[in-house]
């Protein structure tokens, strides 16, 4: 038998590796996140969650740099999609960067409807997502909570390969009129790499108007995309959980942002993204495909 490669198998290593810590840390008594969710189903998602951070980690050598900012209270944290729906490595470098910043108090993460119309919302509320409406953020915010939110949901989660650097909210500015409104700041979170770990050929937005998706589910993108297992894939089969490609992530945490006096939401949520663009484009311009 031929030898292996060793890239490919140094892949292998890493991803073994990945899920072997995970497990091992999920084995382990007297867990706080465990005490706090002790029935079966909860356990099993804090492990979930634990397994795809020490993934991204490991696996996609997962890199997160922040700017030394004390948080003295909550903060909306803005962020970026890489690609799919709750089976997001952004997400979950997103998740790995909570840990990294040794977060005070809770995270609220706005998540959209599709989870709980298509009954997985329950599932993953023991880690805090909640149906993304102003409702929830004024909730948490009056708990004390962090919120976290994704403003470019399914346009910039199911972004094409030469868009793959972009960072799409699609003129969505409620993000930033929640956080006036709320008095807190917003703090932008951005991930570069998780757009190489399959090959979206188009984000499928036509396709998903003319099926009506936007109308029956709120979804606006209908993938067209290569990935492994599932090979070719469209429409709704194309944000199924995938096996991702080695790709390595990056992400950057950005200082705090506050409007200035007097100005629009809409032209706050702008300029959030317009520094969110900024960093991703810096993050981006000597990579390398996988490599980084």
């Amino acid at each position: 038998m031929p030898e292996q490669e060793p890239s490919q198998h140094g892949d292998v290593e890493n991803l073994a590796d990945a899920l072997l810590a995970a497990i091992e840390e999920g084995a382990e008594a007297g867990s706080d996140e465990e005490q706090s969710s002790p029935d079966l189903v909860g356990g099993a998602v804090f492990a979930f969650r634990r397994l795809a951070i020490e993934f991204v980690r490991r696996y996609n050598r997962l890199e997160v740099t922040a700017a030394p900012e004390a948080l003295t209270g909550p903060v909306l944290f803005v962020a970026n999609h890489g690609f799919g729906g709750i089976f997001d490595l952004n997400v979950f470098a997103v998740g790995a960067t909570f840990q990294e910043l040794e977060l005070d108090r809770d995270v609220t993460i706005l998540t959209h409807q599709l989870a709980w119309t298509l009954g997985v919302g329950r599932f993953i509320e023991p880690l805090g997502a909640r149906p993304a409406s102003p409702d929830s953020a004024r909730d948490a915010f009056e708990r004390g909570d962090h919120v976290a939110v994704f403003p470019g949901g399914d346009i910039d989660a199911a972004k094409a390969w030469e868009d793959r650097n972009r960072v799409k909210f699609n003129g969505r500015n409620g993000f930033a009129r929640l956080a006036v409104e709320a008095g807190v700041p917003i703090v932008p979170i951005v991930t570069a790499g998780a757009g190489e770990s399959l090959f979206v050929i188009s984000s499928g937005e036509r396709l998903a108007r003319a099926i009506r998706l936007d109308k029956l589910l709120r979804v606006k993108a209908a993938p067209v995309s290569v990935s492994l297992p599932w090979g070719l894939s469209i429409g709704a089969v194309g944000m199924l959980p995938y096996m991702p490609l080695p790709t390595k992530l990056t992400t950057r945490v950005l200082p705090a942002m506050t409007p200035f006096d007097g100005e629009d939401p809409a032209d706050y949520a702008t300029r959030v993204e317009t520094a969110m663009q900024e960093a991703m484009t810096d993050m981006t311009a000597n990579r390398i495909p996988l490599i980084g």
